[in-house]
């Protein structure tokens, strides 16, 4: 039978209780702004009604975009054209300027023209929300820019921290326990503990990759530093020519990347000295056509004078996890039912962290805990409900195994693990795999809840 050696288990207490304390409040708070997040999209449609956008019509002509271009700029004289994008699912195409001068980062002016047409056009997007763009810049940052937005991501570590060290706290609670067990008939401390214990290990999986992403998310600023770092190394032979007077055409640079990525769909054209080109060249984003690759984007330079294309290499790898921790993030890539799933375990980690919380808040202090309490909360239950090594070496002489204490959890997980990754394979049944998939955690948790009281 596998044990667990007493020094290890304490050393995973000691981690599981101390990276728990520093971030729970910062984590409360991201948990409770990411749950109107989650609905972003719903919640803008309803404050700000629009209509539904015009689609692409497969192998209508498309209209000229230096022609859209040159009325932008005659719109908007003395800006500075920054980029023209091309939204997914729509026959648009989006002109962004920002007048001469303005900080990096500065909000763009944007006209909209019809893909096909070349007309002027509504975006049809709905109005920023200022209590949305509240609520995403408090997520993000906290108010705080990029050092708030690297401190999240330290948060969003340290939950993965928990997590980890927190399974492994799990196994002495439930060496008498089966899985699901809440003693009610118990005191209100082991209760809370023992919902604590199995929303924790249920919606472990999720929270951690959520957690981990989060992490990954923070760094989109300095990777994307390091793009264009790279853009500039491979155009180091320009170092010290001078900018492009006059531009050359957008749809040449287009049709040549193209030609060389027939398969790919444009998302971005960025001119000459912006933030993700060079001073020399226009930079082309393009994404591919499945669930997955959709999400990766890859880039072209083309020299703004003479149309020379310079391939750019594949993306790093730590650029490819920043594209897919994004949906595995925010749960946008599965529909409304993986929304609906994704609200309900931030629910669920909200109450974790809320229990964890009142569990080292509500614990004895000068004192032992009482022998009946010590004795109902198993093998962790001295003071403060703490690990020692007296607890852990009682732990390993018992005969119920890890295998048989993990056995659930890690079916589990695994339902997460496929739920998480089914939607990004593919949509219709793969999206339903997903909203399968990742139900059966949350079914867990309602049975454990609706379970008669244990009794240990």
């Amino acid at each position: 039978m596998a044990t667990i050696s007493p020094r290890f288990l304490r050393i995973a207490y000691l981690v599981h209780k101390w990276s728990s304390l520093v971030s729970t409040f910062f984590l409360l708070i991201l948990c409770v702004t990411g749950l109107p997040l989650i609905f972003h999209e719903e919640i803008e449609q309803y404050l700000s009604p629009h209509p539904t956008p015009q689609t692409q019509v497969a192998g209508a002509p498309k209209a000229s975009v230096d022609a859209m271009v040159a009325r932008a700029r005659a719109a908007r004289p003395g800006e500075q054209l920054v980029s023209v994008a091309f939204p997914q699912g729509q026959a648009a195409v989006v002109v962004d300027s920002v007048p001469e001068g303005a900080p990096p980062g500065a909000p763009p002016h944007r006209q909209a023209f019809d893909l096909h047409s070349g007309e002027p056009t509504a975006l049809l997007l709905p109005d920023d929300i200022p209590v949305m763009t509240l609520l995403l810049d408090l997520h993000k940052s906290l108010f705080a820019g990029l050092p708030g937005t690297l401190f999240v991501g330290a948060m969003g570590l340290l939950l993965a921290v928990a997590v980890i060290s927190g399974c492994i706290v799990y196994a002495p609670f439930m060496r008498k326990l089966p899985f699901g067990a809440v003693r009610r008939d118990r005191t209100r401390r082991i209760k809370w503990l023992d919902l604590h214990n199995v929303l924790g290990i249920a919606s472990g999986a999720w929270v951690l990759t959520v957690g981990v992403t989060g992490f990954v998310n923070s760094l989109h600023d300095p990777i994307a530093g390091q793009v264009r770092v790279g853009f500039m190394a491979l155009t180091a032979s320009y170092r010290h020519a001078p900018p492009p007077e006059h531009p050359g055409s957008i749809d040449a640079a287009i049709a040549q990347v193209r030609r060389s990525a027939p398969d790919m769909a444009l998302v971005s054209v960025w001119f000459p000295g912006t933030r993700f080109s060079t001073p020399h060249h226009y930079a082309v984003f393009t994404r591919g056509n499945t669930p997955i690759t959709s999400r990766m984007l890859s880039a072209a330079l083309i020299d703004a004078e003479d149309g020379r294309m310079i391939r750019v290499p594949d993306n790093p790898w730590y650029t490819n996890a920043l594209f897919v921790s994004q949906p595995l993030h925010f749960g946008d890539y599965g529909g409304l039912p993986l929304k609906i799933l994704w609200a309900v375990l931030d629910v669920i980690t909200i109450f974790v962290l809320g229990s964890g919380l009142y569990l080292w808040l509500g614990r004895p202090r000068g004192g032992r805990v009482p022998g009946a309490e010590r004795r109902q909360a198993g093998a962790a239950a001295l003071r403060d409900l703490d690990m020692s090594t007296a607890a852990a070496r009682a732990w390993n002489t018992e005969p119920r195994s890890l295998r048989t204490i993990f056995h659930v959890p890690a079916w589990l997980a695994l339902a997460s693990a496929v739920g998480l990754a089914s939607a990004l394979l593919g949509d219709g049944g793969w999206d339903a795999l997903s909203w399968g998939m990742l139900g059966i955690p949350v079914l867990a948790v309602a049975w454990a809840l609706r379970r008669a009281p244990a009794r240990g």
